[in-house]
């Protein structure tokens, strides 16, 4: 490989896409997602279009990069303050202290969310990044995101979060009153549906331990048939002709 060759497939340095995010934000706080073109962003961060590719392969993707941004800022946060507070309270804060980080984007981030509502596939897409997002802040405040219940969780405070936002986006008060009487709200519900989803798992336990065992059985009755019809096919050595016996 030339030295050309290996410099072209180097990635991308941080500072180029912090660049890139930081373009396509100021962008979308003056124009229309829809009309801002990758071409755009390039010219406005001073890179080149080999670079952009290099950093994300998409517009889309370097909104993931800057969800990225807002989660490093969420979570390299002292966590002594709220270390001695109740679970509830440790997400409150932690998704406030989001809120903090998201604020010098606020306008770029009221044209993006308009654009999702106009585009449903790319907020199904965005979905993955917000629920990903909300992973690391249920870590941030000791609250378990594992397993089945775990994912219905994420998921929907995920959906909790948009409706949390689109208030914070038009919310007027300095003090963010309506913002944070929302996400008390939201949170007051994602109590309740998850000790609903703790109950209904502890009500199922016996069925699905009944089902697991009737897995199972069925299982080793077909590898028994499957067993069985494989010694049937083989031949048998006392039927294979014996040589004195060839006519």
């Amino acid at each position: 490989m030339t030295k050309e060759s290996k410099s072209a497939a180097a990635p991308a340095s941080r500072d180029t896409r912090e660049r890139i995010v930081d373009a396509l934000m100021a962008l979308a706080a003056e124009r229309r997602f829809e009309e801002i073109a990758i071409r755009d962003i390039c010219a406005a961060a001073k890179v080149s279009l080999a670079d952009f590719r290099d950093a994300f392969p998409s517009k889309g993707a370097v909104l993931g990069g800057f969800a990225r941004r807002i989660d490093r800022a969420t979570l390299s946060q002292d966590d002594e303050e709220i270390a001695r507070e109740a679970p509830r309270e440790r997400l409150f804060d932690v998704l406030m202290r989001r809120l903090d980080a998201m604020a010098p984007y606020r306008e770029a981030l009221r044209e993006i969310a308009a654009w999702l509502r106009r585009d449903p596939v790319a907020a199904l897409a965005i979905n993955r990044s917000a629920v990903n997002s909300m992973r690391f802040m249920l870590e941030a405040a000791g609250i378990d995101s594992e397993g089945a219940a775990g994912a219905i969780t994420l998921q929907g405070l995920a959906l909790a979060w948009a409706r949390v936002v689109a208030v914070w986006l038009d919310d007027p008060e300095p003090g963010l009153d309506k913002t944070m009487a929302e996400l008390d709200r939201q949170l007051t519900r994602g109590e309740r549906a998850v000790a609903g989803l703790e109950r209904l798992e502890r009500l199922a336990a016996p069925f699905k331990a009944i089902a697991l065992a009737a897995l199972e059985q069925r299982g080793r009755a077909r590898d028994a048939f499957r067993r069985r019809a494989r010694e049937a096919e083989a031949p048998r050595q006392d039927e294979t002709p014996r040589q004195d016996d060839a006519p």
